[in-house]
């Protein structure tokens, strides 16, 4: 099997090269890997010492975060070296301050482990979430580098837990230690044969956390906010602005709205637009205007979108309404902002659990939400009951860095 396993691997390069004459994307995805080598040979040293932390993309590097900050704090001598399988991951934060190395993961081929693992040589290994790459964990494992697993989420669809899975399971053997997110992990992993592994929560919640230690203002939403209850629409897909459209256009005068779109093409973003019949600001066009004369602000840039949480009376993250589902509802939910989401949720333990404990509301069509909507505005108590919840559910959850570092 595991032959196959390598396989797949050089012929999936070979039809990414293809593809990525077509796919922009993808031709990141294979551009960015052609110089990896080069830039290590460059950036480390033999006699470097070095410790290295991979990741899928963007939301996993998120919430790998705090435990890479204390890493750094506790072996400020080591360099660190990000890893990025995604373009979504490594296009955003190749320029991030905490790794003294960032590059995408080669593809997991024999040659590649070997040469990358020389390269680096890490006195530890960090995976975050999830992705287990075969050749790099045999490596690993034979190296005897201590190897991690942080916030890991272990589900029954997963290759581990099938009877063909052999070569899967023997790769986690590479793992030192299994720090997992639920109870659940713990049991489905130990079902196989693993003790090595502890309950240690989602460090997702201690990066959000931190975020209230930050500066959050932002003068220009400040000044389109003008003290009104304002509605901040997160990491919105069409769906969901269909939605949000019908109400702003019939919403009251008072009522303010911020629209952070998950694209932010200008063809999406002049669509979202003509949506909307209320005066519409963008925020590449603010300048020389007063945008506190407008009724909806859309953001068609990147990176504003956790600030701006903060000025929200409530929050509609979207995504509920497409595949795979939502997006983060931790960053308003440490605001303590009410989070109103589509019904495609249950594949998020914190959007299910924080569904059950009434902080987060579930809609499922344009009634739904104006119902919602209106009630969170007009009934204050209401509003500071599930924004109670918020809070109460971040502060109650945070602690997984920690945990992970007595280990350490």
């Amino acid at each position: 099997m595991l032959f196959l396993y390598n396989a797949a691997i050089y012929i999936a390069g070979f039809f990414l090269k293809i593809i990525a004459l077509f796919s922009p994307k993808i031709k990141l995805f294979v551009e960015g890997r052609k110089n990896v080598f080069t830039i290590l040979e460059e950036k480390i040293k033999p006699e470097d010492k070095t410790i290295w932390f991979h990741s899928a993309s963007l939301g996993e590097y998120e919430q790998g975060l705090p435990v890479i900050e204390k890493i750094k704090e506790k072996y400020p001598s080591h360099k660190i070296i990000v890893t990025f399988f995604s373009p979504s991951g490594y296009e955003v934060r190749k320029n991030n301050t905490v790794a003294d190395v960032t590059v995408y993961l080669p593809l997991d081929t024999k040659s590649n482990a070997k040469r990358f693992l020389k390269l680096i040589h890490p006195e530890l290994a960090f995976f975050i979430k999830y992705e287990f790459w075969l050749n790099y964990l045999k490596e690993l494992e034979k190296s005897k580098t201590p190897t991690y697993l942080i916030s890991g989420i272990f589900r029954d669809n997963q290759m581990f837990f099938k009877w063909y899975g052999g070569f899967y399971r023997r790769a986690l053997k590479a793992f030192t230690y299994f720090f997992v997110q639920n109870e659940s992990s713990k049991q489905k992993i130990e079902a196989i044969g693993f003790q090595n592994v502890i309950v240690s929560g989602d460090t997702r919640f201690d990066r959000v956390n931190a975020i209230l230690e930050r500066d959050n203002t932002l003068d220009f939403i400040e000044k389109f906010k003008n003290n009104q209850q304002t509605i901040v629409v997160g990491s919105s897909w069409p769906k969901d602005e269909i939605l949000i459209a019908e109400y702003i256009n019939q919403a009251d005068e008072n009522v303010k709205f911020i629209i952070a779109p998950h694209n932010i093409k200008p063809d999406q973003i002049a669509s979202l637009k003509t949506q909307i019949t209320k005066p519409t600001v963008l925020f590449s066009e603010k300048e020389n205007k007063d945008v506190s004369n407008y009724n909806v602000f859309i953001i068609d840039t990147i990176g504003l979108l956790t600030k701006i949480y903060s000025y929200g009376t409530i929050a509609y993250v979207g995504g509920g309404f497409g595949n795979p589902g939502i997006h983060n509802i931790l960053e308003p939910a440490t605001f303590g902002v009410p989070i109103v989401i589509g019904p495609n949720y249950s594949n998020f333990a914190e959007a299910t659990q924080l569904v059950q404990l009434g902080g987060c509301i579930v809609i499922s069509h344009s009634g739904d939400l104006k119902q919602n909507f209106d009630h969170l505005l007009t009934d204050k108590n209401f509003l500071e009951e599930k924004s109670q919840i918020c809070k109460s559910y971040i502060q109650n959850n945070k602690g997984a860095t920690d945990t992970i570092m007595n280990i350490i």
